[in-house]
């Protein structure tokens, strides 16, 4: 069995490492991260056509390196997050030889907004069916926090043959929907998503989760969990 060490600080950075090369589709800030774990994995994540009842959407995720004989891991992110959530994890997995993906849920993340469905519930559980049916094609351990364990568990129920185990983090899966947030005119509801995008709340909420950091490292966490709320360019439905 391999055993696995995560730490919320990352070991020391080598001074002088060579820049990463970013997909043209991601944000410009990307390039202003320092942290070497996320632009590393940054330099990884590709579009990957998801063909959908009505339109196709160019869907973000970083894919194994190498393909194998075992079940894959698949993980999904948090809330108002995106793959690169995984950038301290999926190193880790894939040195223990495990076939590793992270997959950007259906409104989140780096993917292509333009031709964004409805972000209902059975619209991201049929966008990730989608993707797992035709790139991934195994039952996976599906592995996924807070908002990602909801999506998670939702798929288990529908597509039993694509899971083979689940794992769940700090689960959200108690509220059934969201109500009446449903029906909040769209000015509200972009005024919602700026204050989630806004730098000092996000500073903030960085600063209670890891306590005792350096400054410049909170403010380099800030910009990297930044990344994905400046791609996003429709809130319709994002909440479900």
């Amino acid at each position: 069995m391999a055993v696995l060490t995560l730490s919320a600080v990352p070991p020391p950075i080598a001074a002088g490492a060579r820049a990463d090369a970013f997909p043209p589709f991601l944000p410009k800030q990307v390039e202003n991260i320092k942290d070497s774990y996320a632009r590393k994995l940054a330099s990884r994540i590709e579009r990957l056509p998801v063909n959908l009842s009505d339109n196709c959407i160019m869907s973000s995720c970083v894919k194994p390196l190498v393909k194998g004989e075992t079940n894959p891991v698949v993980l999904l992110h948090g809330f108002d997050s995106s793959c690169l959530e995984w950038r301290y994890t999926y190193p880790l997995l894939e040195d223990a030889g495990l076939e590793t993906w992270a997959v950007d849920i259906l409104g989140w993340g780096f993917s292509d907004l333009e031709q964004l469905p409805a972000c209902n519930v059975a619209n991201k559980r049929n966008h990730f069916y989608q993707l797992w049916k035709s790139y991934i094609k195994k039952p996976m351990i599906l592995v996924g926090p807070s908002l990602g364990a909801a999506i998670a568990i939702d798929f288990a129920v529908i597509h039993p043959e694509a899971v083979e185990k689940l794992v769940l983090i700090d689960a959200s899966v108690y509220a059934e929907g969201t109500g009446d947030m449903a029906n909040l005119p769209r000015a509200i509801a972009y005024a919602g998503v700026s204050i989630l995008k806004s730098f000092p709340l996000r500073f903030w909420v960085n600063v209670l989760a890891f306590r005792g950091l350096p400054l410049s490292t909170n403010l380099d966490w800030t910009n990297v969990s930044g990344e994905a709320a400046l791609s996003i360019s429709m809130v319709g439905g994002c909440f479900s």
